[in-house]
């Protein structure tokens, strides 16, 4: 067996107690549904989000058969969601008047979810306190952080997270809360930060160094991996960053590779609504834009970090739907050419006799390593525009089990069964 430094001046560390969950930017709780699956002893202590539909996703999924019954009068909900911070859109909290524009409905509904997924909401205004972290002697708690990337990926405006006047610089909103909690006495004893890999890229390394010193004070030691989807069972090029500090000297090892079994078709479900084709409009569109700028045209575009934009190069083949090997669907990738060739059944669409369509809301959502059965939950109460928007800006559960089986000292692997995770009834239909 290979040892490092760390291995001979730290022990590894395994949580021994009932796991308290704290989600910060939790989304639909994918780190929640990763400890799920491991079969982990936790319990949802708090989350901390601010956007509508991801609080229904969060419900929707790990709070299914719990209600609560709120008694308000309208003016009283507005009131309260507005102090709150709720938001609408993901990059700013609503007005008073735009939340008093919702019916009363709309409103216990939005209300009776925060309270039944302990939800803190705005980050800004949470307190150390808030945290309840109490009795350290008898349970783990990890907080998990996946701060916005907008202003840090490449899609984003390069803004960087220097302050909280950023998106992504409410990382500093984390500091402060965890400042806040010890000064209380109590610190969460696992951090999981997750985020794209530009958090270290040369225009954003001073700030993350900086944050790293910041947790090095506090009395974390952190580990930093960049980790790609494929290398976790799930065929999607995703690449994303993950730091798990411990509180005190204790080491960790991020989870070897393993083999990918899986492909994209794999995934796909066999009988597909015509409207996630192109319609025959669109065809003629593309024809006639490939024919005049001769090279490639744009034709879809999904919302989040999962958008994929698909190009079609026409060289010698006179139509679309003609099957020809010279017509060449090209994929947006992180690529030093910034496109992938894609072929039926692999990347990031799917296509059959060059008819070709985008991935389906639960297809996105079987990418990001989401069981079927969770999929139907969050989806009664989505648009499939806010399905592609949440997948998008989640993180790949298989990555996160992982991680965690890691730290657990579970086999991951074991517990990844594709045929459990996937209705395969639901593709014969």
């Amino acid at each position: 067996m290979n040892y490092t430094i760390f291995d001979m001046l730290y022990k590894k560390y395994k949580p021994k107690n009932k796991i308290r969950l704290l989600e910060f930017f939790s989304g639909y709780g994918s780190q929640a549904l990763a400890l799920k699956y491991l079969g982990v002893d936790f319990e949802h202590w708090k989350t901390c989000e601010w956007a509508i539909k991801s609080i229904q996703a969060y419900k929707d999924i790990h709070f299914i058969d719990k209600t609560y019954d709120s008694k308000l009068t309208k003016e009283e909900y507005v009131n309260y969601l507005f102090n709150k911070g709720i938001s609408s859109n993901y990059n700013e909290p609503m007005t008073y008047e735009q939340i008093k524009r919702l019916n009363e409905k709309q409103l216990k509904i939005i209300y009776d979810n925060i309270q039944v997924t302990n939800n803190l909401v705005n980050i800004q205004q949470v307190k150390g306190k808030d945290l309840e972290i109490v009795d350290t002697d008898k349970y783990d708690y990890i907080l998990t952080y996946s701060f916005p990337c907008q202003d840090l990926s490449l899609a984003g405006k390069g803004k960087g997270m220097s302050d909280t006047s950023t998106r992504s610089g409410m990382l500093w909103e984390v500091e402060r809360i965890l400042k806040e909690c010890k000064e209380l006495g109590n610190l969460p004893q696992i951090l999981l930060m997750e985020n794209v890999p530009q958090v270290h890229s040369e225009d954003n390394i001073k700030d993350f160094y900086k944050w790293q010193e910041k947790l090095d004070n506090l009395g974390y030691t952190s580990y930093i991996k960049d980790l790609i989807a494929t290398d976790y069972g799930i065929p999607q090029t995703r690449n994303r960053c993950f730091m798990i500090s411990i509180l005190g000297g204790y080491n960790y090892i991020f989870p070897n590779p393993i083999h990918l079994k899986l492909k994209l078709k794999d995934m796909l479900e066999k009988n597909v609504n015509k409207k996630y084709f192109l319609s025959n409009d669109l065809v003629k569109h593309i024809q006639k834009t490939a024919e005049e700028h001769e090279e490639y045209t744009q034709y879809d575009r999904y919302n989040g970090d999962l958008e994929m934009w698909c190009r079609v190069w026409k060289e010698k083949s006179p139509t679309l739907n003609t099957k020809c090997k010279d017509t060449k669907i090209y994929v947006k990738s992180a690529t030093k050419k910034g496109y992938a060739i894609a072929k039926e059944g692999n990347l990031d669409i799917a296509t059959s006799n060059l008819r070709i369509r985008k991935l389906t809301p639960r297809e996105v959502f079987r990418l990001m390593g989401v069981k079927d059965k969770d999929y139907e939950k969050v989806k009664k109460n989505q648009s499939d525009s806010s399905l592609y928007h949440l997948a998008g800006d989640s993180i790949v559960v298989n990555v996160l089990m992982a991680i965690f089986g890691e730290l657990f000292k579970i086999n991951w692997e074991e517990k990844f069964n594709p045929k459990e995770w996937w209705n395969n009834d639901n593709n014969k239909k």
